[in-house]
Order: C-alpha cells, then sequence, then structure tokens
C-alpha cells in the first residue's frame, strides 16, 4: 500500500485531491499544516504539499524534508504561477503543478514519480481495485487487502495484457503467447479461460471493467 502524506488547508481541494487518491487505492494522511509532519515522515512513499499554509510554508517544510529524507519525492500543489514561485519550489522538490488542477493529471504525476523514486516497480500496475506487481507475481485487491489467487494460464493471460495496456489484442496473440503454439481459428480456449479470469478478479464478470471485450477484436486492459 502507497502512503501518500498530502498538505493541504482548504477543505474544497483536500476533499477532491484526497477522494480521487483514495479511488486509486492511495492510503492517504491529510494534514491542515506542516506543524506534525514529522511524525508520519518514515512511513511515507511520496507527498504532495500546498504552498500558503498556516504556520510553517510549503516551502520550508519542503525544504526541511529534503534536508533528511531526499529519496521521498516531493510535489507542490500551489496557486503560486510565478516563475520565481516555480524555481523556488523545484529547488526542494520534484515535480510543482498549479492550481487549477485536473486530478488525474496530479495522479499521473504521482505515479511517475513513484517509479522514478523506486517506490515500485515499472511493472506494478493499478487496475480499479487491483494492485497487480509483476516483478513479484502478487495480485492484492486494495479494497480488501487480500491476495488474489490466479491459475498460471489466467496469470499469463493477464501479464500479458497488462504489459500491453491500452492495445486491443487479438484472441490470436494471446493465445500464441500463452501456450506458444498456432492458434486455430474457431477455437474458444481463449474465450473461456478469459472468462475464468474475470470470475476471480472482475467485481461483476458479468459487467466487466478491467478486462474489456473488443467485438470483432479482441481483449484489452485499459489505464
Amino acid at each position: 500500500m502507497i502512503n501518500i502524506l498530502y498538505i493541504e488547508d482548504d477543505q474544497e481541494i483536500r476533499d477532491i485531491v484526497r477522494n480521487a487518491l483514495l479511488k486509486k487505492g492511495y492510503n492517504v494522511i491529510h494534514l491542515n499544516s506542516g506543524n506534525d509532519y514529522q511524525q508520519y515522515i518514515d512511513d511515507i512513499h511520496i507527498i504532495v504539499l500546498d504552498v500558503m499554509l498556516p504556520g510553517l510554508d510549503g516551502f520550508t517544510i519542503g525544504q526541511k524534508i529534503k534536508s533528511v529524507k531526499k529519496d521521498i519525492p516531493i510535489i507542490y500543489l500551489t496557486a503560486l504561477t510565478a516563475i520565481e514561485d516555480k524555481i523556488k519550489g523545484l529547488e526542494n522538490a520534484d515535480d510543482y503543478m498549479t492550481k487549477p488542477f485536473d486530478p488525474r493529471e496530479l495522479i499521473i504525476r504521482i505515479e511517475k514519480l513513484l517509479v522514478r523514486f523506486e517506490k515500485v516497480s515499472e511493472h506494478f500496475f493499478r487496475v480499479k481495485h487491483l494492485d497487480v506487481d509483476l516483478d513479484t507475481n502478487q495480485i492484492i485487491n486494495n479494497e480488501t487487502k487480500e491476495e488474489v489467487i490466479l491459475t498460471g494460464i489466467q496469470y499469463k493471460i493477464l501479464s500479458y495484457l497488462l504489459k500491453n495496456h491500452n492495445q486491443i489484442l487479438t484472441k490470436e496473440q494471446i493465445y500464441n503467447y500463452v501456450w506458444q503454439d498456432n492458434y486455430i481459428e474457431g477455437d474458444k480456449v481463449v474465450n473461456v479461460h478469459i472468462k475464468y479470469l474475470r470470475e476471480r478478479i472482475e467485481k461483476d464478470p458479468k459487467k466487466p471493467t478491467i478486462i474489456e471485450t473488443i467485438r470483432g477484436l479482441g481483449y484489452r486492459i485499459k489505464l
């Protein structure tokens, strides 16, 4: 589970960001100011930080954190748009994002920093309620915290779709990869194993949201 320390005193913005992060399966620790950040710093993977805060300002907080924890990535999320502020922020942080903003962009920036700082592997995928780590071959339901167990074939299909995410893979491509054999047109074996795989990973296998069926073409996982 990735722990995000989020320091923001604006309630409306806080709720927007917090809800977006929770939906992606992150654990969010929120503070209204930076006065108590020290007690959380050892368990944090990344920090999202406002600048204009009560008490210590965000620039000071970022500088203090980086002086003792250089391996924790920091993203400033602030209304300060002047180039001087951006330069000052980037002197002691790893990214700088201005308000107004789209939470989807913030999440992408967070994910990039987590990979860059090796907090997660580039072979780690978060798709809906699943956290899939292809390095450890582990699949965790990030809502229930339970491990999802698949058969060897089911795991091969899922990993192949993830490695080629956002691409439509034909039944022939999947068959060739998983069974290392030539596909025979009309063979239903891929369909059957996709059905069983969905029963293991989808909340509602009859209305799948993880593995899409693209009629007449094949299957896809969108991230």
